[in-house]
């Protein structure tokens, strides 16, 4: 709800993005309904990263985490989308879950750069969450994650062991104390 509920609420909490936590920019899902906002916000000088098709923070809005713009008809919605964000000044679009042709097209069409995520190969960029490359998170893995190693198995496995031990009394042991000279402790 950071840039959903008003103009003026989407400026401020953009620029609060870049002030307080060092932002360089900001990223702002939605296509074409969200282009005035990106158009505001770039003119009081925050670069902003559009993203288009599936779009996390509003899956349930589009019926789950389903690919985006199978169909003609809301494949030229996310192409219209990724043209206006661009005339907004947008620096660039994410595109997330969409077919890889569409993901061409835009790229194609596009003068700012693409990024894909689900967007196949033809993108100028691609991400993946690092959760998910790196298999933290085990109850769904969407079709176009790769996972490049799984570390949930051995971080529960860490974690299960730091519990055991702390109730144990194992942990934390000496050498990961502090010490005081018994002379000073006695002046306590």
């Amino acid at each position: 709800m950071s840039y959903h509920i008003s103009l003026g609420d989407a400026i401020f909490n953009a620029g609060r993005f870049i002030k307080e936590a060092g932002c360089d920019c900001v990223k702002l899902e939605g296509g074409s309904e969200m282009a005035h906002i990106v158009e505001a916000i770039v003119r009081i000088g925050i670069p902003v990263c559009g993203h288009i098709g599936l779009t996390p923070q509003t899956a349930t809005k589009l019926s789950g985490y389903n690919v985006q713009g199978k169909d003609a008809e809301s494949a030229k919605a996310l192409l219209q989308s990724a043209r206006d964000l661009e005339d907004a000044g947008a620096f660039m679009v994410v595109m997330e879950c969409i077919p890889d042709m569409l993901a061409a097209r835009i790229t194609k069409e596009l003068n700012v750069p693409t990024i894909g995520i689900g967007a196949g190969k033809d993108c100028d960029g691609q991400v993946l969450v690092y959760h998910d490359l790196v298999g933290l998170f085990e109850r769904f893995t969407p079709k176009f994650v790769k996972q490049y190693v799984n570390l949930s198995p051995q971080i529960r496995d860490a974690l299960v062991q730091f519990k055991n031990e702390v109730e144990s009394g194992a942990f934390p042991g000496p050498e990961h104390s502090f010490a005081m000279k018994p002379e000073e402790a006695k002046k306590i």
